[in-house]
């Protein structure tokens, strides 16, 4: 059979509970993910004066071919964005600025700085999204930014993270598109502190100064976000999800939550409801933990399903912001981007092709019994030969045919570098 004899066959199949599938297509070519740039470099930016990875991030693997100028990474980003359906967003952060080779503290960045992103974005109708970097620099080794006691240490964070949000509002100015322009701290204490409160009255103010300088709200969005402990900071975090969702909520702020961000057992996708509850808009960085906040390349598993059908069935595809936050340094670093990407749509996917009202209605009527069985029959339902048709329609490669384009881009590309 053909990809879409295949097509019309399972679409059959959901017609029969009320699916119209086509539809569920037409709504998934509007949902754009944030695909994050630092995945293409292990996170190194191209500053001048380059500092070592710091603020419990850090990077395994040692794959060959990782982009060393701008040029190459927006290369490698093009070529995996050609593997994925639909079109999507890049997240930048500060450390990819381009300053002809000029040393310009983060303090002193300006748009100027941004300007070859923000061409290359319009030429490829990308969105752009934007973090202020507070880590990997010398005012941030001893793991305290925005509330370290040293009053001139937390002033030039503030500041720097005053000149993204002016960044990110030119971002969305200039391309008619919001630019999440999201803030994380690395602040914390590897051991067991004596006082959790003033450093955390410390960092409220540090937020309170900068979102006191104006931009347009239409163009910048800003989010938080939270983090419950990291490498040095194994005991306390300043920025606690407790901390960041009720700055979110006083202050008309977007609480980002990441999904390797909390303790193990939690799960973000059980989050997603209550927030939204008292939240217009809600924003995610999709990663997969490994025992810890790990970074590794997002798959298929239960909980990406389960983070995407709370967004389907809570019909808040327009107030989830979606993007993307790993980094493995032990594979093709565009496989990586097409991998996960891919499997964030078609987590999607999956969650527009399950009856989700009749699910509901099973609950509210109390037959757990129907609930349970239909929502294990649906995982087997023929989801596949409707992405494959997804594929084929978006113009990108069909299955794993996509993985020979990449090995052929490592061979001709990634391996001179």
């Amino acid at each position: 059979m053909t990809i879409k004899e295949q097509y019309v066959a399972a679409k059959q199949a959901y017609a029969n509970w009320g699916i119209d599938v086509d539809a569920a297509l037409e709504t998934l070519k509007k949902v754009p993910i944030s695909i994050h740039c630092w995945q293409g470099d292990d996170i190194g930016g191209f500053e001048v004066n380059k500092s070592e990875l710091s603020g419990g991030i850090d990077i395994t693997g040692n794959y060959p071919g990782k982009a060393t100028t701008p040029e190459e990474l927006r290369m490698d980003l093009e070529k995996a964005l050609s593997l994925i359906p639909g079109k999507h967003r890049v997240n930048l952060h500060a450390i990819y600025a381009e300053t002809n080779g000029e040393a310009v503290e983060r303090d002193q960045l300006e748009p100027k700085h941004f300007e070859n992103w923000l061409n290359w974005a319009k030429e490829n109708g990308l969105g752009l999204d934007f973090n202020p970097t507070l880590f990997s620099h010398e005012k941030a080794a001893d793991g305290l930014t925005l509330s370290h006691p040293n009053e001139e240490i937390r002033e030039f964070w503030i500041n720097h993270c005053i000149a993204s949000r002016k960044i990110g509002e030119y971002f969305g100015r200039e391309l008619g598109n919001p630019c999440l322009t999201n803030i994380w701290i690395p602040d914390g204490y590897k051991d067991i502190p004596s006082d959790r409160l003033t450093p955390r009255k410390r960092l409220k103010e540090s937020l309170d100064r900068i979102f006191t300088a104006e931009v347009d709200e239409t163009c910048n969005w800003d989010a938080v976000e939270s983090k419950v402990f990291g490498i040095g900071s194994e005991s306390y975090v300043v920025g606690s999800h407790e901390f960041y969702l009720g700055y979110a909520l006083k202050n008309n702020k977007i609480c980002l939550v990441d999904t390797g961000h909390y303790h193990p057992t939690e799960t973000v996708s059980n989050k997603i409801s209550s927030m939204l509850l008292y939240s217009d808009k809600l924003a995610l960085h999709v990663s997969r933990p490994v025992r810890w906040d790990s970074d590794h390349v997002v798959i298929l598993d239960d909980e990406l399903r389960e983070i995407a059908l709370e967004i389907v069935r809570n019909d808040a595809l327009n107030q989830v912001i979606i993007g993307l936050d790993f980094f493995d340094a032990s594979i093709n670093r565009v496989a990586a981007w097409t991998i996960g990407t891919r499997n964030m749509i078609k987590a999607l996917l999956y969650a527009l092709l399950v009856p989700n009202d009749h699910l509901k209605e099973l609950q509210e009527k109390g037959d757990f019994t129907e609930r349970l069985a239909l929502m294990e029959e649906f995982k087997t339902y023929p989801f596949g030969a409707i992405w494959d048709y997804y594929c084929e329609k978006m113009n990108v490669p069909v299955k794993e045919r996509w993985l020979t384009l990449v090995k052929e881009y490592e061979h001709d590309v990634l391996a001179k570098r």
